[in-house]
């Protein structure tokens, strides 16, 4: 007699941020002044130029299926912004657009685990990563990075966690929720470990355009062979709009293609459309001067909280998140973050949500609100620690 559900929906934990942001919605709906810095979301509106090309193809009422990989004239624009940008010719054919950046997740996943074949990870991570590996009958397996290593994976500790059981790696550079980025000769190093070991690497870039003294290089300059996952979410700021990319390698695109096909159709016609205007020059020196505001926001948070006891080994040197150690100022972060919404009312994220690597000890503080927000957040924070 079968049992439903599913017995993987056990192992499949719930996304406590968003819980966390029901319940601030709900006291601003009280009439409470909260202050968001709990969700990777862009505060900024989504450039005139990406909203004027939706509006005119909605304008002409063809809002039809697009091909299952998207539209050619995106697939084309993306492999063209890889070559200006890092210099790195890839096919258009490689190139999938998805349903944001969890759609390409998905499909990646679809196509690689096999069941009870295990996949690497970073811990403290992103949690949905977990949770796609375990949709698929796949096992998670966290790797606790540590402060002096940038909170990323070293090869050695690739290589020690590595069994026979082990399927691939995937990492993310900016990663979530440290901010921390890969450095060339270490992902290259672990690009060239996994291939000789005939598994599979899977590289999360979604915050790409998003780093501060040193621009992020892509996996693709390592190899071929690498899956690499992006999205228009961040840097484009297109949360909403639900749109992604995978670059995959070629042998995998027709099984991607199936896949695509049967789990989606296609991509969000609309938002597609849109994205075409996202590589203009006009669209691209609005998103650097929002780079630089997201700056000057990590520079004044970062040495405000510092100010107020939160601990930070490493300096964030791209996405939008300082991740604190917090252990000296409470033995629960998730206590801490609840007790602080309902008394303070700022919202920030505990280390729950990203792992088992010490999560008691540290908070994510989201940058994504302005300066002069910012700092009424840290004077209610210093007020609630007095």
């Amino acid at each position: 007699m079968p049992t439903f559900p599913a017995s993987r929906l056990a192992d499949i934990a719930p996304f406590h941020v968003m819980e966390l942001l029901a319940r601030a919605r709900a006291l601003e709906g009280e009439g409470r002044d909260i202050i968001h810095m709990e969700v990777g979301e862009p505060d900024f509106p989504t450039p005139e130029p990406i909203v004027a090309a939706a509006q005119a193809q909605i304008a002409t009422g063809r809002v039809l299926y697009t091909p299952a990989l998207g539209l050619t004239e995106l697939r084309a624009a993306i492999a063209a912004f890889y070559e200006t940008r890092y210099g790195i010719s890839v096919p258009a054919s490689r190139i999938v657009v998805t349903a944001g950046a969890s759609g390409a997740l998905l499909l990646a996943m679809a196509c690689l685990a096999e069941p009870g074949s295990e996949w690497l990870l970073s811990d403290p991570g992103y949690p949905c990563n977990r949770n796609f590996v375990r949709s698929f009958e796949g096992v998670p397996v966290g790797i606790p990075v540590r402060a002096d290593n940038n909170f990323q994976p070293t090869l050695a500790e690739i290589e020690r966690h590595w069994t026979a059981r082990t399927a691939g790696a995937l990492l993310a550079s900016p990663a979530n929720p440290t901010g921390t980025l890969l450095d060339d000769a270490t992902l290259g190093a672990i690009a060239d470990f996994i291939r000789r070991q005939g598994g599979q690497l899977i590289v999360d870039e979604i915050y790409h355009g998003l780093t501060y003294e040193r621009p992020a290089s892509t996996a693709l300059q390592f190899g071929d062979d690498i899956f690499v996952v992006q999205s228009f979410s961040k840097y484009f700021n297109m949360t909403g709009w639900r749109l992604g990319w995978l670059v995959v390698p070629q042998r995998f695109t027709r099984d991607i293609e199936k896949l695509a096909q049967n789990l989606f159709i296609s991509p969000s016609t609309p938002a597609q459309h849109a994205a075409l205007a996202a590589f203009a020059p006009a669209t691209l020196n609005i998103l650097e001067a929002r780079r630089l505001e997201f700056k000057r926001r990590r520079d004044f948070l970062a040495p405000a909280l510092a100010e107020l006891g939160f601990r930070q080994a490493t300096r964030p040197e791209g996405a939008f998140y300082v991740y604190a150690n917090c252990s000296h100022l409470t033995d629960s972060s998730d206590r801490f973050a609840r007790e602080l919404l309902e008394a303070a009312g700022v919202a920030i994220t505990p280390g729950l949500d990203f792992g088992s690597n010490q999560p008691e000890k540290h908070l994510r503080f989201a940058y994504t609100a302005t300066l002069e927000r910012l700092a009424q957040a840290v004077d209610r924070i210093r007020r609630f620690l007095g």
